[in-house]
């Protein structure tokens, strides 16, 4: 399994990126992050993979090859369960949400990438 997260701080905000990601992982609240629209979010992703069989509310598998994901949201976040999925259809899992705003912090590594890392 490979996770892939997101959130969007809050105008000011920078917190420990894995920090933020532990609090998600243990369902606890973050101060600091936006609310984000998760129903839209879903409802894009099953755009998106409208190819892909939808296994349930928050499950697509490909039917054409490898690969499935699960998606957990919060209020404040998006965390992608992928399983034997190639790294193009994480791309664009990841550019999904690059457009609600939402960098990927990606736990393995760990890293998150934003704007502000850029900067650095």
């Amino acid at each position: 399994m490979y996770e892939l997260l997101f959130w969007r701080y809050e105008e000011g905000v920078y917190l420990n990126h894995h920090l933020v990601y532990e609090a998600i992982e243990d369902n606890e609240p973050v101060d600091g992050l936006e609310i984000l629209p998760v129903d839209v979010i879903v409802n894009r992703i099953n755009s998106v993979f409208s190819k892909w069989e939808r296994v349930d509310q928050n499950s697509w598998k490909n039917s054409d090859g490898p690969g499935a994901f699960h998606v957990k949201t919060t209020p404040n976040s998006v965390k992608i369960d992928c399983y034997g999925t190639v790294g193009t259809t994480m791309d664009k899992l990841v550019d999904v949400m690059e457009e609600y705003k939402c960098p990927l912090y990606d736990p393995q590594i760990p890293a998150r990438y934003d704007e502000m890392n850029e900067m650095e």
